[in-house]
């Protein structure tokens, strides 16, 4: 089945204003990427997409809200792989994302870089470590929430070095950013999409990044392999998911219109030049093969959570 299938059944969709709902505060990865896809949206669809943060638990709150919503293709949820994490984390009000969940699209595939404070004196991956092996739990490393992708990423770089360092929770990465700034951070681990204009800047230092090579547009700055950290390879996938029952049709429309989205030239500029992340190809990002992408990481990431001793917040 093709993304364009059951297009003729489809089209009293959209009927309403559409509503993406974002499970953290503004200023993140999540947030951003959204907000790129709404605006490209709402022309192809004829139709005005809003973006709504909807933040609690790490993002829980913005998926207990979608799946209360109709399925009818008008709320869905803009998320990444910290969709597989929280489930681990809440064992009350939680969700299954693989029964709860249907794929819409994937969107972008988006590196992760580690940055420090400037007023930390870390310079580079080999000093921060040297550090945090001299100062045991006293190194604090921001994310934006229990279960983010930030959340798993410093838990695994905690866990495969050996160190300890203090891991501290925000809601929403845009408020860890104003602390890692300030200096109240040490550190973070966070995607291209916000670390990358901000190490530009040169309000915080980015000393590795996790792509298999050199970023253009972070030429200046190592990949975690020529940091001496080969082992940690964590890309996240963006993606669109809506609630169960959503109807295959309107599960077509959305993906193809996605798919004219991120296709354009001005999501193409956005994303892969001045983000510095990857678009997957069109058999790689409808809803069939968005499916495959989040089960084959469902299994990774409870491998992750388990080895890295993530424990339920209740």
């Amino acid at each position: 089945m093709t993304l364009i299938s059951g297009w003729g059944w489809a089209q009293g969709f959209p009927s309403k204003p559409i509503t993406i709902i974002v499970g953290v505060a503004p200023g993140g990865t999540l947030d951003a990427l959204a907000r790129q896809v709404a605006r490209g949206l709402a022309p192809v669809l004829k139709q005005s997409v809003v973006v709504e943060n909807t933040t609690g638990a790490g993002g829980l709150v913005g998926f207990q809200r979608l799946l209360k919503s109709e399925p009818d293709g008008h709320t869905l949820n803009f998320t990444n792989m910290s969709m597989l994490i929280i489930p681990h984390l809440h064992t009350k009000g939680g969700f299954d994302p693989l029964v709860d969940l249907v794929p819409v699209g994937s969107v972008a595939t988006v590196p992760m870089v580690m940055a420090v404070s400037n007023a930390s004196g870390i310079r580079d991956l080999p000093s921060l470590m040297e550090h945090m092996r001299r100062n045991p739990g006293k190194v604090n490393l921001g994310s934006g929430g229990p279960g983010t992708t930030a959340h798993l990423a410093e838990a695994m770089f905690l866990n495969m070095n050996k160190v300890e360092g203090t891991l501290v929770q925000y809601r929403g990465t845009g408020p860890a950013l104003v602390d890692l700034m300030s200096g109240v951070l040490d550190g973070i681990i966070d995607q291209t999409v916000t670390l990358m204009p901000l190490h530009a800047d040169k309000r915080v230092r980015a000393i590795a990044v996790s792509s298999a090579q050199r970023l253009p547009q972070m030429a200046d700055v190592p990949t975690f392999a020529e940091g001496g950290m080969p082992q940690f390879d964590l890309r996240i996938w963006n993606g669109l998911v809506a609630p169960k029952g959503t109807p295959r049709a309107t599960l077509d429309k959305l993906a193809n219109a996605l798919s004219q989205v991120i296709d354009s030239p001005e999501f193409k500029e956005r994303v892969e030049k001045q983000l510095a992340s990857q678009i997957p190809s069109f058999n790689d990002r409808g809803p069939d093969a968005f499916r495959k992408v989040i089960e084959a990481d469902h299994e990774r990431v409870s491998s992750l959570v388990k080895a890295i001793g993530m424990k339920p917040a209740n």
